[in-house]
């Protein structure tokens, strides 16, 4: 596939409202709220707002694992924040995260209230809030932060360059989905590599970097985001996958993957989460 299509910056660009493929509706060159809206406080000290894309799983199973490991202090509400519906655009949630980007997290247990956006520093604050799933040891924690930021740093070239390119862009050019597939396979190569050598990032321990990496890279690998298993060749990396189903396998895995989540089988979906209990009102999968 090739194409000879040139575009020629003007002097001065100007946003065409509707541009932008299948998130036209929501993308925008501002910040700040578009309309009105609070935010629901459940019961919880923990207050979470969030949809299960990859970011969001990252602080759903972060929470889940919490409780797993019997911190009820980690019990939390999850509301349901449809951005494409533009709930992120809200006054109170753009309140919490000024980016307007899911996962938001308020923390009423502590004064004054304690807001957090970004999904690496959600995960990185309930780490040291709990002190879990963070290594005490100077060298692994550094080693388990260095892969935490490592996603952080290379999540847009997967989901803002690569899924949108070759997912949702209303047109498909060659040079951007072959400059991101090649970065895309290159960092699939990074964690195969490592993955090689360990069990999980940060060597045996199980930890926020797994959690980080896991919702965007295990599931490109099992083809769960954007339907490109087969055009990235993703079974030629075996490590990735072995690390995948080893962390698909934990209950509070799947419980995590489960909130918020409005797609999918109806017994993987629990639009917003209140309690433990929860998870056992949902429907039984055929």
């Amino acid at each position: 596939m090739s194409d000879n299509t040139t575009y020629t910056p003007p002097r001065v660009w100007k946003w065409e409202p509707g541009n932008g493929g299948q998130f036209a509706n929501i993308n925008r060159p501002v910040a700040g709220a578009t309309h009105d809206k609070p935010l629901p406080v459940g019961k919880h000290p923990l207050q979470l707002y969030s949809l299960a894309t990859p970011n969001g799983v990252k602080v759903t199973v972060m929470l889940e694992e919490l409780l797993e490991k019997g911190f009820s202090a980690a019990e939390y509400d999850a509301y349901l924040i449809q951005i494409g519906e533009g709930d992120q655009f809200g006054s109170g949630f753009v309140e919490v995260n000024p980016n307007s980007k899911i996962p938001a997290l308020m923390d009423h247990s502590v004064t004054p209230h304690q807001r957090v956006f970004e999904s690496g520093a959600i995960l990185l604050y309930l780490a040291e809030k709990f002190n879990a799933f963070l290594p005490t040891d100077p060298a692994k924690r550094t080693e388990c932060l260095s892969w935490l930021f490592w996603q952080m740093g290379s999540a847009p070239m997967l989901g803002g360059g690569f899924g949108h390119f070759y997912a949702y862009a209303p047109e498909k050019y060659q040079y951007p989905i072959d400059r991101y597939t090649m970065e895309v396979k290159r960092q699939l190569d990074v964690l195969d590599r490592h993955l090689a050598e360990n069990r999980f990032m940060a060597g045996d321990e199980y930890t926020i970097a797994d959690m980080a990496i896991y919702p965007w890279y295990g599931a490109l690998v099992k083809n769960r985001v954007y339907e490109a298993a087969e055009f990235l060749e993703a079974h030629t990396y075996q490590h990735v996958i072995r690390w995948t189903e080893e962390i698909d396998a934990r209950p509070a895995v799947q419980r995590g993957r489960m909130v918020n989540r409005t797609w999918g089988e109806p017994g993987e979906q629990l639009p917003e989460r209140h309690d433990a209990s929860d998870f056992d009102q949902l429907p039984i999968n055929s």
